[in-house]
């Protein structure tokens, strides 16, 4: 049973950590400027060698050079239990690899820079067997396409699906002046959920095709404290608020229309990533397929906050370190994160997982001795509005282009076990 702590009650009064980290980001972000809405005419069209991009870096994943020895490009064993993470070459997705790794997972790394991940994957002595890089632009519809072809091709089976990198825009001029994509949707949103939404749908079929082995397959979408109305930290402004999604399906930067701010973008979508999970289960939840969701603690050192002022990112670990008792490593949260990949204690569907310790309650922080049990955690209202998700669920197929969802186009040449039940 769930303790009233975490039920979803938003708080009556701030509390002095809501005032202190309000206060604190306020400080640090410039000064609002007036929003005047670009038009998606205004975007130029990414540049040739913009689209061909993932074609280079696909290439460079098949013929990996003698002097990087740790990457490997071919498909990985049948006798692995195979995992696709997004944002796998820094912060909690490098990390989370890492656990699988060292548990016998093999690790499809979904990445936008492959030098980057074969860096990354030297520096944390990968094995060369343990891993394959292949290029995904979550921002990029036709990226995400590129990359479960690329994966079917390859003959890649998917056992568990990572959902995990994010961008979050919280300062300088992103913070009040929308960027959209070549597809025409706000950054924030097309690489946080809309990408992540494309890719569920592209890879379904492989997910199938793994609870048709019996290899009990889980699809997971990592949430935020700051997309839950009912925590401290999503009571610090802006807040998480999609309206009635009109402002999503009409292309404004914005899902309630309300003045952009890359704070409140970044929010939205993980509120969106929230709801599609559920989503996602209620719809499938015969499908033999684990969705979950979860929050895995406050990464205050995260790569998460590369776009934020130089004093928040030395101010914030300090913080949360020392008063609220809140930081939890990246070392630690990839271990959360392994757990709910892969813990029996956590094959049941539909849950939103969170731990004591490391999170938004400072008398769990500061009292609990048990910080590696993950416990079924009590989401927002907003993220229970079956309604809601029902509609977002809608509009995503709609903005994505997908007619029957979970039933990709065949792909040419394909070697996995691909499910067409």
């Amino acid at each position: 049973p769930l303790s009233s702590r975490h039920r979803a009650q938003a708080p009556t009064l701030p509390s002095f950590t809501q005032l202190l980290v309000s206060s604190t980001t306020n400080m640090l972000a410039p000064s609002a400027k007036l929003y005047n809405a670009r038009a998606r005419a205004n975007v130029r069209a990414p540049s040739a060698r913009a689209a061909h991009r993932h074609v280079a870096a696909r290439a460079a994943v098949d013929t990996p050079s003698a002097t990087t020895p740790a990457t490997s490009s071919s498909s990985s064993p049948s006798s692995k239990r195979t995992v696709v993470i997004t944002g796998a070459s820094s912060g909690l997705g490098l990390n989370a690899a890492n656990s699988l790794i060292k548990n016998g997972w093999h690790v499809v790394c979904a990445v936008r820079d492959f030098a980057k991940m074969e860096m990354k994957a030297t520096q944390m002595n990968f094995p060369k067997d343990s891993f394959s890089v292949y290029h995904c632009d979550l921002a990029s519809q036709k990226s995400v396409r590129a990359f479960a072809e690329a994966l079917q091709v390859d003959g890649v089976n998917v056992d568990v699906l990572i959902c995990n990198a994010a961008l979050y825009l919280p300062s300088g001029r992103a913070r009040w002046h929308p960027q959209f994509t070549a597809d025409g949707f706000e950054l924030s949103m097309a690489s946080n959920h809309l990408g992540h939404f494309k890719l569920v749908h592209e890879l379904f079929p492989l997910l199938k095709a793994s609870a048709e082995a019996g290899r009990k397959p889980r699809c997971i979408i990592l949430g935020s404290v700051t997309g839950n109305t009912n925590t401290v930290a999503g009571q610090v402004p802006p807040k998480a608020n999609l309206g009635d999604l009109s402002g999503l399906a009409e292309g404004a930067p914005l899902a309630d229309k309300s003045m952009f701010d890359g704070a409140k973008a970044y929010k939205d979508s993980k509120l969106c990533n929230m709801l599609t999970m559920r989503e996602l289960d209620k719809r499938y939840n015969d499908s033999g397929i684990i969705f979950s969701s979860l929050y895995p603690g406050c990464i205050a050192e995260t790569g998460l906050f590369r776009n934020h002022t130089n004093v928040f990112r030395f101010l914030f670990p300090l913080l949360q370190k020392n008063l609220t008792k809140g930081y939890v490593s990246e070392e630690e949260a990839g271990e959360r994160l392994a757990t709910i990949a892969e813990s029996e204690d956590t094959a049941e569907s539909g849950n939103y997982w969170a731990w004591r310790g490391g999170g938004d309650d400072l008398v769990e922080n500061y009292n609990t001795k048990d910080r590696g049990t993950p416990i079924k955690n009590q989401p927002s209202t907003d993220v229970q509005d079956d309604a809601k998700a029902k509609k977002l669920f809608e509009i995503s197929m709609d903005l994505c282009n997908i007619s029957e969802f979970g039933a990709p186009a065949p792909v040419a040449g394909a070697k996995s076990k691909v499910s067409t039940a």
